[in-house]
């Protein structure tokens, strides 16, 4: 299926969660807000959350400094 991820198209298998994303861009475990058309999914849901054709997906990850 495919997705919209961060403004470019993505391509996943059918039925995919939040989590496979994550894993499939060597992301998983990192502190990264989610947000699936227009909507924060919390970590908590990422699991469990899946994706559907044509989602819009936001991925942002903070930068810390000092």
């Amino acid at each position: 299926m495919k997705i919209l991820l961060n403004g470019a198209h993505h391509e996943l298998a059918p039925g995919a969660t939040i989590v496979d994303l994550m894993s499939g861009l060597e992301i998983a475990g990192h502190r990264v807000a989610v947000e699936v058309n227009g909507r924060v999914v919390p970590a908590s849901e990422h699991e469990a959350h899946r994706l559907d054709e044509s989602d819009r997906v936001e991925l942002i990850s903070a930068i810390g400094g000092g």
